[in-house]
């Protein structure tokens, strides 16, 4: 049951509405005085370090119990801190600092879908380029696939590209997913996604820092990118250029101490040069595969990857002997014993037995009274 009052709720839909998606004087004051205090000293005009002017031509038009029916109506809920779905991760944005002057603890998170936020303790978060290439996509939506069949929820933004994939590979997996989102819960961005906004909201949920109808801004994408990072307990990275804003995703895991990986690409490709770039400073691990990624977010011992290593084949097991015998035996013309003694610098009985050896195990043969190598021992 949730321990939230409808005096809190109420303030907390208000302070949603005045202030922008996580703005560090909102925040900060939502955690030292209370989201009642507040609310009741931004209604009053107090300055508050300037906040109180900062959002004054949004404090008329508020009515937060009409926000909240108005809400409902839409098939949205406001989940707070203190509701029994409340993802309890997020508080470790409390005094994780700020990038952009965007950071802390949000006030409250409008939710569309049944999946409840509680259930993202293990999601994973996959993000990466809008302009992603074919390899990008396979790539994300292999490790999203692979994850969600783990019990991972992914978690991605929605966006073009890689984003798009990460949702895909979740949903083919038959895994609900979750779509962090940079605008209102109630709208479609970008427009063409429509049908996927529509899955997601149906079986998973789409979540939003930004109160209903709000724009999809520039600032509020790089807002919404902490909490990305903070709903997952690691960040993986596929494809992003030196510019790209899913590295300030990766920032924001790496300030909250959780895995951050990344998937190399070509080194001539521009889409890549961000994660490459993380990759050589040592800021991101590794990652190539689902396997990979598991490896890392899971508890010790469990998903262990097993190193790559090549079938073993006859000429493995041969004795360094055996070797340096069989590196001397011709392919099409016999040739004597004392011939391969002499071309493989060893002694004529000494040859003679590996010879045996090789014969028993099908890499030599005898023929015409000499020794030449087998089919098998050509393959």
């Amino acid at each position: 049951m949730s321990v939230v009052t409808h005096e809190e709720r109420l303030a907390r839909v208000a302070l949603n509405r005045l202030g922008e998606p996580g703005e560090t004087k909102m925040t900060g004051l939502v955690a030292e005085l209370g989201p009642v205090r507040l609310r009741q000293l931004l209604l009053a005009e107090s300055d508050l370090d300037g906040l109180s002017e900062e959002v004054a031509a949004r404090r008329d038009d508020l009515d937060a119990e009409r926000e909240l029916e108005r809400a409902e109506r839409q098939g949205l809920r406001f989940v707070v801190p203190g509701d029994a779905e409340w993802p309890t991760q997020l508080g470790d944005l409390l005094g994780a600092g700020a990038l952009n002057d965007r950071g802390g603890v949000p006030i409250g998170l409008w939710v569309k879908g049944p999946l409840r936020l509680d259930a993202l303790a293990t999601s994973l978060a996959v993000v990466g380029a809008r302009a992603a290439t074919t390899y990008g996509d396979e790539v994300a939506s292999e490790i999203a696939a692979t994850a969600a069949q783990a019990g991972h929820v992914v978690v991605s933004g929605g966006a073009f590209g890689i984003d798009r994939a990460a949702h895909r590979g979740a949903v083919a997996a038959g895994a609900p997913t979750v779509a962090v989102v940079a605008c209102g819960a109630d709208r479609v961005y970008p427009s063409a996604h429509a049908v996927m906004f529509e899955h997601i909201a149906r079986t998973g949920a789409i979540v939003s820092e930004a109160p209903p109808g709000a724009a999809p801004l520039k600032i509020r994408f790089l807002a919404r990118n902490r909490l990305i990072a903070a709903l997952s307990v690691g960040t993986v990275v596929v494809e992003a250029a030196i510019r790209s804003g899913s590295l300030n995703t990766a920032h924001w895991a790496g300030i909250l101490n959780r895995p951050v990986m990344g998937v190399p690409g070509p080194v001539t490709s521009a889409a890549s040069g961000g994660v490459h770039e993380h990759l050589r400073a040592g800021d991101m691990s590794l990652v190539t595969c689902g396997a990979d990624v598991l490896e890392l977010v899971s508890p010790a011992g469990e998903h262990l990857v097993e190193p790559a290593w090549d079938e073993a084949t006859l000429r493995d097991r041969l004795t360094p002997r055996q070797r340096q015998v069989i590196d001397a035996v011709p392919v099409v013309s016999p040739a004597g014993s004392d011939s391969i003694a002499r071309t493989a610098g060893l002694g004529v009985r000494e040859v003679q037995g590996a010879l045996t050896a090789l014969q028993t195990v099908g890499l030599v043969e005898i023929n015409r009274g000499g020794w030449r190598l087998t089919a098998l021992a050509r393959t």
